[in-house]
């Protein structure tokens, strides 16, 4: 596995022993392999429950991939439904993934109500305590990674951006997005914990502006751009004289740079950003891409990661792109698709051999003992056509 370090190189860490190594061009399509796949021996590129798909070995050879890694061995065939039954037990799958559901619900708007509070207390009595928030994190990182899958799940009900929780609501979801990265980058707990707090807070310095400027549902004169764009050096001197450690400052006034150099407040470029800016700048980014704005309607999961992945004049770290494909699957979890055989489901869990091809769970139909029917999408098999808005699922 790699993490970036504080200069925006990578350091190895957690080095697998045993491995093998692959030619990808050699690789069989729709193959699957025994153990977990690593990119450059370190960085975790697939697991065992998903084919290896001429998808994937084309997008090796995109990304100049000639070798992959893995102590284990291709074979033919791999059962979800075995999956399923070694970690479900007998128990009713669909009722507790339902009770999964409302808990990440509940845990979402108690989230907004709680960043909602943070923001206002900052802005009226000009309190804020860093020691406070990170214990908070501390509970929310603990939460996500548990949770990951149904919290995904429920961060595609967006709200607009003229709705009044827009605000606290879009620093939540970047939260939750950003400590999944965390957590596959395998950041220690204590920088994770400040990453979540970078988060949550990095768009604190918007208290300072008039809201009708940033839940505008017209197009902003200039004056009004301009304030917009100071809002990441608000942000910055609301943190540091709030005595946060220069981190998480550092991020709230980061989060609008890029990898080219074309960012604000300051226009720096590459191994000048820190880390966690370079996460928020991908999670910030992927998150209004699927959210409604003034002048834009919201883009489904698909668009928002193919146009991340697009990173058209290399604005993103390419690691963190990686990091968001491979948690949640170029199909997000939640993601509403239409099937090559005409069928309707929802996207359910990522296969992390290949995102294109995640599992999906098809509406109105069961297995015999009465579960959800879940059916693993493939190149050569059943695959996604495109992604469907909630009305054109039929669902109330």
């Amino acid at each position: 596995m790699e993490v970036l370090n504080k200069t925006g190189d990578y350091e190895e860490a957690d080095a697998q022993q045993g491995v093998k190594k692959y030619s990808s061009a050699e690789i069989l399509p729709d193959s699957f392999f025994s153990e977990p796949v690593y990119l450059d021996k370190y960085f975790l590129l697939a697991a065992p429950e998903m084919p290896f798909t001429g998808g994937l070995i084309e997008a090796l050879k995109e990304w100049g991939f000639k070798e992959v890694y893995s102590a284990g061995e291709p074979t033919e065939s791999y059962s979800y439904f075995a999956y399923l039954d070694s970690t479900e037990g007998t128990e009713n799958s669909t009722i507790r993934d339902r009770e999964e559901i409302k808990k990440a619900e509940e845990f979402q708007a108690e989230l907004i109500e709680y960043v909602k509070n943070l923001f206002n207390r900052a802005a009226i009595m000009e309190e804020l305590d860093f020691s406070s928030v990170a214990e908070k994190m501390k509970g929310i990182c603990e939460f996500i990674k548990e949770n990951k899958r149904f919290l995904l799940m429920v961060q595609r009900k967006s709200l607009s951006a003229q709705d009044e929780n827009y605000l606290a609501s879009h620093s939540v979801k970047t939260t939750v997005l950003s400590v999944i990265i965390g957590l596959y980058l395998k950041l220690p707990v204590h920088r994770l914990i400040e990453l979540g707090v970078a988060a949550l807070l990095h768009e604190i310095g918007m208290i300072k502006l008039p809201a009708q400027v940033y839940l505008s549902n017209r197009p902003l004169l200039p004056q009004e751009q301009r304030l917009i764009m100071s809002h990441p050096v608000l942000g910055y001197n609301i943190l540091k004289n709030f005595g946060f450690p220069l981190t998480v400052n550092l991020a709230a006034l980061e989060h609008h740079e890029r990898e080219n150099g074309a960012g604000y407040p300051r226009q720096i470029a590459s191994d000048r950003i820190s880390l966690y800016a370079k996460i928020i700048a991908v999670t910030c980014s992927y998150e209004a891409l699927s959210a409604k704005r003034p002048h834009k309607e919201a883009k489904d999961g698909y668009t928002g990661i193919v146009e991340l992945l697009k990173n058209e004049g290399k604005m993103y770290d390419e690691t963190v792109i990686r990091a968001l494909v491979f948690s949640l699957s170029i199909y997000p979890i939640g993601l509403y698709v239409l099937l090559s055989n005409g069928r309707k489901g929802q996207v359910v869990d990522v296969n992390p051999e290949n995102p294109r091809f995640p599992v999906v769970q098809i509406f109105g139909e069961l297995t015999p003992d009465g579960k959800n029917k879940i059916l693993e999408t493939s190149q050569d098999g059943v695959s996604i056509v495109r992604p469907l808005t909630r009305e054109e699922t039929g669902l109330s």
